[in-house]
């Protein structure tokens, strides 16, 4: 039988930008080098310490639209939908993640609160060792004991180092032990550049992330942990008769709820943030930036140009009846095709007319056809993007005709050729 190929030639009006066209390589860079010695902690530290300030690159990031200057050394932007990348600047490369591993940290303890294991008033005793940490702090007196969710609000909303080892030891023992199982999370999840030898971040020669893992974090900790997201849109806390505003300015300003801000200074000023329009959320990853202004105004002007340039849009539903097929030897003489999933693309505001569907599958379709069984392939595609691939199914079952009708049909068609 023929290969039927349907072009739907800019259905929807779309064009498309594929995450997988900016893969990851095979060989990531090596690891940011810091000594790790203490500095002070001020109003724009999250973490403190290091020997060097981290270098400026000057090189524009990539996007589906072009280049964009960015002073950002690192940067990632994601469609939080549909998971595509909207931006990257060295995104692979391993880099010191200051305040950024907090993310983790945050992460590990919502999932023992899910499971039971923590509970948001439970008391959890600080211990010598979280008393004397430097850097940015929550300020727990030594030898008392601080509910979770005070500890939680301590560590997303004052980045407080010694709030993290309170809940590290809390829950594993040691920080020794949390780090481990730290580590056993970033590799289930997938974060291919990531290693810890701390909860707070506080530099190590061997502890880093990329912009993306950290991206990716920060993806799973809104969609695993939603009834725990509320603690970084929060923009104040007061404990111990000391208050502090949210470090994330984009969080104060409205403009985003959530994640997390960092600084040391081998990794320069970091920010992720996270921002929904009306179900539409995109999440920047910046790091590397020269001082806390720079980083929110270089946060928020990425977040403005990643809403300002893209919009989600619904290409094909499951159900939807896209064409109609001829059955061979069938009880019905055509069976609609339709497409086997959803499919939203994330695409660049007022691209048109440069997305191709095609559909292709064998012409007429052999009955039996149960419905929803896969007859063929619907591939969408745009310029210089790598093809996206659903199952074109059937609409509808069509039983095959009985020998005797079968026997007619045949020899109808032989005399049709004849």
């Amino acid at each position: 039988m023929p290969l039927r190929r349907l072009f739907l030639t800019g259905a929807g009006s779309l064009a498309l930008w594929s995450g997988a066209a900016l893969a990851r390589p095979r060989h990531a860079a090596a690891p940011h080098k810091t000594a790790g010695k203490p500095a002070k902690s001020g109003d724009d530290d999250d973490d403190s310490g290091g020997d060097a300030t981290a270098a400026q690159d000057s090189s524009p990031a990539q996007t589906p639209v072009g280049p964009l200057d960015t002073e950002a050394r690192w940067a990632f932007i994601q469609d939080y939908n549909t998971g595509t990348v909207l931006l990257q600047k060295a995104a692979d490369e391993r880099m010191p993640p200051s305040s950024l591993t907090k993310l983790m940290t945050a992460y590990i303890t919502f999932s023992m609160l899910k499971s039971g294991r923590l509970h948001l008033d439970q008391q959890l005793p600080v211990s010598e060792k979280a008393w004397r940490m430097q850097g940015s702090k929550m300020f727990v007196p030594l030898g008392a004991s601080i509910p979770v969710s005070q500890l939680i609000q301590g560590m997303v909303i004052q980045s407080g180092n010694d709030a993290c080892i309170v809940l590290a030891e809390g829950i594993s023992g040691s920080e020794d032990q949390f780090v481990a199982l730290m580590n056993k999370e970033a590799a289930r999840l997938g974060l291919t550049n990531t290693q810890f030898r701390n909860c707070t971040g506080w530099p190590d020669p061997d502890h880093y992330m990329s912009a993306r893992d950290i991206g990716t974090l920060a993806h799973h900790i809104i969609a695993d942990y939603p009834e725990y997201y509320h603690f970084f849109s929060e923009k104040d806390f007061r404990f111990n008769n000391i208050s502090q505003g949210n470090r994330n300015v984009l969080v104060d300003k409205g403009l985003a709820d959530g994640l997390k801000t960092g600084h040391t200074d081998a990794g320069g000023f970091g920010l992720c943030a996270s921002s929904d329009h009306g179900g539409h959320r995109i999440t920047v990853v910046v790091n590397g930036l020269p001082s806390s202004k720079a980083r929110a105004s270089e946060g928020e002007r990425l977040l403005g140009w990643a809403f300002a340039n893209f919009e989600n849009v619904a290409l094909l539903r499951k159900g939807q009846d896209l064409q109609v097929a001829k059955v061979w030897l069938g009880e019905a003489p055509t069976v609609p095709l339709q497409a086997g999933g959803d499919l939203t693309v994330t695409v660049p505001h007022g691209w048109q007319n440069r997305v191709k569907v095609s559909l292709d599958y064998q012409a007429p379709l052999p009955a039996p056809i149960a419905a929803g069984q896969q007859v063929g392939t619907i591939t969408i595609a745009g310029a210089s993007v790598d093809p996206i691939e659903l199952p074109l199914v059937a609409g509808a079952s069509v039983p095959r005709l009985g020998l005797i009708s079968r026997s007619v049909a045949v020899l109808g068609h032989l005399a049709g050729r004849a």
